[in-house]
């Protein structure tokens, strides 16, 4: 009775060892549930994989059309991931009011509500939003040459 009582506890202990390895990849995966952690890295990004990236997605020909008007101001920021281009103040040729502008391309689409511009001119030493009909002008520009981008791509 004793040695089939050490047998069982033996077959127990054994099987509760298992492969080290498959124990460590279960000990991480349990973590990373727990944690929330994700199985990306920032390597990712300059992987060519064939799944889709994470996060928002931008129309490129919005975003290279919005650069090419916009070419005139000097850049502040740029973020192609989350679609937001930020100028810094800069002059229109023959206008001496300092300009500058925020863009924001919120979808892939090829499509106006895509876009969304806030534009300012310097005034007193603040900014001041432009007019309603100035900030259309230049969205339409941006699309305007967006659509000429698509066109030019596709022949």
């Amino acid at each position: 009775m004793r040695s089939l009582c050490f047998v069982i506890a033996a077959c127990g202990a054994l099987a509760a060892c298992g492969d080290p390895a498959e124990q460590g990849r279960r000990a991480e995966q349990t973590r990373n549930a727990e944690y929330d952690i994700s199985d990306e890295s920032i390597f990712d990004l300059f992987r060519d994989s064939s799944r889709p990236r994470a996060g928002t997605a931008v129309s490129g020909e919005i975003w290279q059309a919005s650069l090419d008007i916009l070419s005139f101001l000097p850049l502040e920021s740029v973020d192609p991931f989350s679609g937001i281009i930020i100028t810094d103040w800069g002059r229109i040729a023959g206008d001496p009011t300092p300009f500058k502008a925020t863009v924001y391309v919120t979808s892939p689409a090829l499509d106006a509500r895509s876009l969304k511009v806030a534009a300012f001119r310097q005034s007193g030493g603040r900014a001041v939003p432009v007019t309603e009909a100035d900030n259309r002008r230049l969205e339409d520009a941006i699309l305007t040459r967006a659509r000429q981008i698509r066109i030019a791509g596709s022949q």
